[in-house]
């Protein structure tokens, strides 16, 4: 009966109520695609290692097993009626062996392209946006090679792996290149040149499967130490800027055959210029501000579209400021709960509090950004 009813989900690519989910990866991202599914009527299963991880916490069953671990992957298959997962770190051989055992939307094609940052990089290229120059480098000399082509400053990555900053090294003359070694280390890696923005930015874009697009309003970020601080909708740059920003979000998805959401991180010029910087296959730290401030959230959005429900054109109903909550936050923000009637207080329930670690965030709507702005900062929680 069950391989029946799989067969059905597979061929009929519409999941209806009181479906389950099964969502690889139980951190903060899974765990708010998890409330917003079970809104809907759906069941959860997550896959993660650390028992009564955040997304666990709110989900009807949790295996706890590696995400590496393919029995496990297997079972969650098994039990689930369309498969999905919170971050890119996903076994691709893994998703591949279950594809005929569950409805897998997005496909290995959208993972394999965007776990590896020269891959990412030439799949934008082909798909006529602007990225900045890049060099694949995998040894010392290679890399001073591509400085000389490159330039200075410029961004030596790690092909694969490393987020908030992890895994990179800005180069901003020759003395830096002795910084280098533990990156080159890894095997692949990719210098890229140094964009002259003025601001960073993103997009949010949802796909189903009936090709149905629907984008967010662009959000301004601003980025502490690597990692994302806050995030300001919409981003104050021109109207004909942001419908360029969300034009060039479509044509990523539709190039990409997307099916679920897609985060579109980018760099705007003084001359308006907009160069894609990264692509993240799921829900994104800069979109959080959608659950209260838009008609539907990010998580909506990519759960019908996974579901292949009809999607809806997604309404920013109130201007808004998202600031994240990081461990060294987590008392001070506290302080503010019985301050701040109209802050929307996030915790993700991580068992553990430590120094840059995302514990949660908090979404103020606002008709004045800039006096919102100063109010985080006067706070004083968030100084440098």
């Amino acid at each position: 009966m069950i391989k029946q009813k799989k067969v059905g989900s597979i061929l009929n690519k519409f999941i209806p109520q009181g479906s389950t989910i099964g969502i690889i990866g139980g951190g903060q991202l899974g765990q708010m695609m998890a409330l917003d599914a079970k809104q809907t009527g759906m069941k959860v299963i997550i896959l993660d290692p650390t028992p009564h991880c955040p997304a666990g916490q709110v989900a009807d069953e949790q295996i706890v097993a590696p995400y590496a671990d393919t029995k496990a992957i297997e079972k969650l298959a098994d039990k689930a009626d369309v498969l999905t997962y919170e971050f890119e770190n996903v076994d691709l051989n893994a998703l591949e062996d279950v594809q005929d055992r569950v409805y897998l939307p997005q496909g290995t094609n959208l993972l394999y392209t965007t776990k590896n940052r020269l891959r990412e990089k030439n799949f934008l290229r082909q798909a006529g946006v602007k990225t900045a120059p890049f060099m694949a480098v995998h040894t010392l000399a290679e890399l001073k090679d591509a400085v000389k082509k490159i330039g200075y400053p410029a961004v030596l990555k790690t092909s694969e792996g490393g987020y908030d900053g992890h895994g990179q090294e800005v180069l901003r003359n020759k003395d830096d290149l002795d910084k280098c070694a533990p990156i080159l280390a890894t095997g692949d890696c990719i210098l890229e040149g140094w964009v002259p923005f003025s601001r960073e930015c993103s997009v949010m874009v949802g796909r189903n499967e009936n090709g149905e697009i629907t984008v967010f309003p662009v959000s301004e970020n601003i980025h502490h130490d690597e990692i994302l601080h806050l995030s300001i909708v919409p981003a104050r740059i021109s109207s004909e800027l942001q419908q360029k920003a969300q034009k060039i979000a479509v044509q990523i998805a539709q190039t990409i055959n997307l099916r679920g959401i897609l985060g579109v991180e980018m760099f705007v010029t003084d001359n308006g210029e907009i160069y894609i910087n990264e692509l993240a296959p799921r829900p994104h730290n800069s979109g959080h501000y959608s659950i209260e401030a838009c008609n539907f959230s990010q998580f909506a959005i990519h759960n019908r579209a996974i579901c292949n429900w009809p999607l809806p054109q997604v309404e920013l109903l109130k201007p808004v400021v998202m600031v994240n909550v990081l461990g060294q936050h987590v008392n001070g923000v506290r302080q503010q709960i019985q301050k701040k009637a109209n802050w929307h207080f996030h915790d993700y329930g991580k068992a553990e509090v430590r120094h840059n670690r995302k514990m949660g965030h908090v979404t103020i709507l606002t008709d004045d950004t800039e006096a919102t702005l100063a109010e985080i900062d006067n706070t004083g929680i968030w100084g440098a």
